[in-house]
């Protein structure tokens, strides 16, 4: 499964590597709801956690569902502006005005992206207009608490007034902890976008691209790039650009704004949390399934305590060579065991490292 950018007739100009410092801050958001996405980030999470006041962290809970659950394109308005070439702003100040400059239609759509399920890759229709949609929104509001139903209530009756209200609050966030944050990473994430567009200019966009992620493949010759997640999507750039948004708070998300109308944009960690690439979302459902069948699940039991020949493994579970070495194919096809040669004796022995990381693959391609 992928996203997909159809990158056909991208000139280089219209692509740009750019940090975002509202797209950090709906980061932070994120990080403080759900701190179990991010492990690295224990202790800052804690340390800001014990500095909030009390109205503060209650306003926090108030819009939390456009930053907890997952990344409400909000965060990035620059792309949301017509004319589909506007860039980040240098400062939180910036983009918040940027933000201002959405229709309330965009501003709304955006909010109710997770709450609403309107059409994200093709036009949606106005649900400020439409009763049925507006009804439709509280409904599926309300099957999320009653929390998220009295935000969204004000959301559809009022939004200028919510949109003062959020403006406020991320300012207020700012203010709290995000000026301190904000002062320590943007030179990291600016580095890293210098090194990028150094990569863009004198390696080109497949060199440029892979070292955004291992997760980013890109096709020259068809025109397009394609970026491995667990969900399908596609969008085409005509006469926008491509943003390369850094993040340094955002490990290990990889995120696509594909929304219909808006420029593209690859919001991207700087940095890994371990040394080893994970596995691609086909490579991940490929140890799954293989290690689903209750025999191979023996086999591996037996590989990983010592190596066996396939001719010991017959003995011991009683059935065919053959048999024996169609699951062996399949758990060495799926880079679950190694297998090397003593002699006239092939001895074949669990990867027991790959395994290990199977929990933290497979958390690490959710949240991709």
């Amino acid at each position: 499964m992928t996203v997909s950018i159809d990158i056909a007739g991208l000139r280089p100009e219209k692509l740009a590597v750019v940090p975002s410092p509202l797209a950090e801050l709906g980061m932070a958001l994120h990080a403080l709801s759900e701190p179990g996405h991010h492990p690295g980030l224990q202790g800052w999470v804690t340390s800001v956690t014990a500095g909030l006041d009390s109205p503060l962290a209650d306003r926090m809970c108030e819009a939390d569902f456009l930053w907890r659950t997952t990344f409400s394109d909000l965060f990035l308005p620059f792309a949301g502006i017509p004319g589909g070439s506007a860039l980040p702003g240098a400062t939180l100040a910036e983009e918040l005005d940027q933000l201002d400059k959405l229709t309330d239609e965009q501003f709304v759509d955006a909010a109710l992206e997770f709450t609403c399920a309107l059409p994200y890759e093709t036009p949606a229709p106005p649900v400020l207009d439409d009763p049925d949609l507006r009804h439709r929104a509280l409904e599926l509001a309300a099957a999320r608490g009653p929390q998220q139903l009295r935000f969204s209530e004000r959301l559809l009756a009022d939004p200028p007034r919510i949109r003062s209200w959020l403006r406020q609050f991320l300012q207020d966030c700012d203010e709290a902890f995000f000026a301190e944050t904000w002062a320590r990473l943007r030179h990291q994430l600016a580095a890293d976008a210098r090194h990028k567009t150094d990569l863009l200019r004198h390696k080109g966009l497949t060199e440029a691209l892979s070292a955004v992620s291992t997760a980013v493949s890109v096709d020259e010759a068809a025109g397009r790039i394609s970026i491995d997640k667990l969900r399908q999507g596609h969008t085409v750039i005509k006469n926008s650009s491509l943003l390369l948004v850094p993040t340094s708070l955002g490990w290990p998300h990889l995120m696509v704004l594909h929304r219909h109308g808006w420029q593209p944009v690859l919001h991207y960690p700087v940095s890994s949390a371990g040394p080893a690439a994970p596995p691609s979302v086909d490579q991940l459902t490929l140890r799954m399934t293989a290690l689903s069948h209750p025999l191979r699940m023996q086999l591996c039991r037996n590989l990983a305590r010592s190596t066996y020949t396939t001719g010991e493994l017959v003995q011991i579970h009683g059935i065919t060579a053959p048999e024996i070495s169609r699951h062996l194919g399949v758990l060495k096809k799926a880079g679950l065991i190694t297998t090397r040669r003593r002699g006239r004796y092939v001895l074949h022995q669990l990867d027991v490292t790959v395994v290990a990381r199977l929990g933290s693959d497979f958390l690490e391609a959710l949240l991709r």
